[in-house]
């Protein structure tokens, strides 16, 4: 079984690219490029519900598209980089586990949100408990919800990547620091063995110059 759906998913996929024009590959690359750089998702244009072989078949399907063997668009490699790097990203399990986790995040805070405002908006709160769910089941898959969740996800990524930069940064300036201070704790013993070293060589002229001493009768 496994078998037949992998040829027919091939069969599928020369089908597809025969009709492909050089003007689809283009702006394959310019989508690619221009897909906010945090989220891998966006990159692959994959639901936030895409699982691991969805990613791998998604994959599959747009780097044959941007190819630079197939692509003549000047960025096509970039594009290529920029898909691999995204389906690398999803298939590991700790960096997808974070990027679903901000993905749940921003879903919960919309939500909580909306139940705010259904509390202020009496006829669709009365229609909310009518339908037990329903209503928001419904508007949870409305494109309105699914572009207010995607800008909340950009919004969460993009903080918590100035976070992540912010604590980078206060790391190295704390290496730094302590690297500074090792190299003047370094140069002041070096000063101090030198200026020890040149008391030792000038010891025994020190000792010659001194004046003899005067017997006292």
């Amino acid at each position: 079984m496994g078998d037949t759906s992998s040829v027919y998913d091939e069969a599928l996929l020369k089908e597809f690219f025969a009709e492909v024009s050089e003007v689809e590959r283009d702006n394959e690359v310019l989508r690619v490029l221009s897909s906010f750089k945090l989220n891998p998702f966006e990159h692959l244009n994959l639901p936030f519900t895409a699982s691991p072989e969805d990613v791998k078949r998604q994959y599959r399907k747009l780097s044959l598209l941007v190819h630079p063997d197939k692509c003549k668009h000047p960025q096509a490699k970039e594009a290529f980089a920029a898909l691999a790097k995204a389906q690398q990203l999803l298939l590991d399990a700790s960096e997808r586990d974070y990027i679903v986790a901000q993905i749940n995040l921003a879903r919960d805070e919309l939500k909580q949100e909306r139940k705010k405002m259904l509390k202020k908006d009496n006829a669709s709160k009365i229609k909310s408990m009518v339908d037990e769910g329903k209503f928001e089941s419904q508007y949870e898959e409305s494109e309105e919800f699914k572009q207010k969740w995607k800008q909340r996800v950009r919004d969460i990524l993009t903080e918590q990547e100035w976070r992540r930069r912010k604590f980078q940064m206060r790391i190295s300036e704390e290496e730094g620091r302590l690297k500074k201070e090792e190299e003047e704790t370094r140069e002041m013993w070096k000063r101090k063995r030198e200026d020890q070293e040149k008391w030792e060589e000038t010891r025994e002229n020190r000792v010659l110059k001194q004046p003899p001493l005067v017997a006292v009768v």
